[in-house]
């Protein structure tokens, strides 16, 4: 198994990419500890994980809170005695131009998207330092490269993130821990689906237009995204540090 008692920790871990994950590096033999705000999603994707045999366990709780952040580390090491591998996946999307955006979207959207990852990454790495296969993946996004229109904070949130990837990724290659990041386009998740019903739109209807506009022929699937991070906290991508790893389908960002 390729990931046979790593312990990964798992952001948004109810979310569809982060229950494709979560099932992913089960069967791959990990053990799991598993973040997100719902803990009924949280209890979903546990009992998934361990009919697959997986040790995992969750801790739900709110990232925008810097103390939850540090428990997540903090549970994971008392549990299992240290990390090996952080994907820090949970993000939300505040939609809006710079007129449109409250304080409470842009100070949410940096709480969640940008200093979750910082504050986990720093809880973490003391216990990951030179740990065999190390590895931080954190979830930036293609409109954080590329910002797209009318997604001021969401964009600026996933750029500083794509930015400290590069940071962690030169400062953390000497400690034994590779740091890189997957910026995906748009995901066929519930969040996006959500979000065309806020929109009055059908949300079926609205993920067909979008597949046309992808040169692939369709938007990221969930196991699309996961395979890709996977990869990253792999061995198989052992020499790969401080990257952010473009996953489009070949669409680029318009608007």
């Amino acid at each position: 198994m390729k990931f046979n008692n790593k312990v990964v920790v798992i952001t948004g871990a109810a979310g569809g990419v982060g229950q494709a994950l979560g099932l992913l590096f089960a069967r791959e033999g990990a053990k799991l500890v598993l973040s997100d705000l719902d803990e009924a999603g949280c209890k979903s994707i546990l009992a998934k994980v361990r009919d697959l045999g997986a040790e995992v366990l969750y801790v739900a709780g709110d990232l925008r809170r810097k103390e939850y952040c540090e428990a997540i580390v903090q549970t994971a090491v008392d549990v299992f005695s240290g990390i090996d591998i952080v994907l820090n996946n949970a993000g939300i999307i505040p939609r809006g131009t710079i007129e449109e955006t409250t304080d409470d979207m842009w100070f949410d959207a940096m709480g969640v998207n940008l200093n979750a990852v910082f504050f986990i990454c720093r809880a973490a790495i003391p216990h990951m330092k030179n740990r065999p296969g190390a590895a931080i993946v954190n979830t930036s996004s293609v409109w954080g490269i590329y910002p797209g229109p009318a997604h001021v904070a969401y964009c600026t949130s996933k750029g500083a993130v794509a930015a400290l990837t590069k940071n962690l990724g030169r400062d953390c290659a000497p400690l034994g821990i590779r740091v890189n990041a997957v910026c995906p386009h748009e995901i066929n998740t519930p969040m996006i689906r959500s979000g065309f019903e806020r929109r009055g739109l059908d949300p079926d209807k609205a993920v067909q237009e979008l597949n046309k506009s992808v040169p692939l022929g369709r938007i990221a699937e969930p196991e699309d995204i996961a395979d890709v991070i996977a990869f990253l906290a792999s061995d198989e991508a052992r020499y790969i540090a401080g990257e952010t790893v473009e996953v489009t389908g070949a669409k680029p960002v318009s608007g």
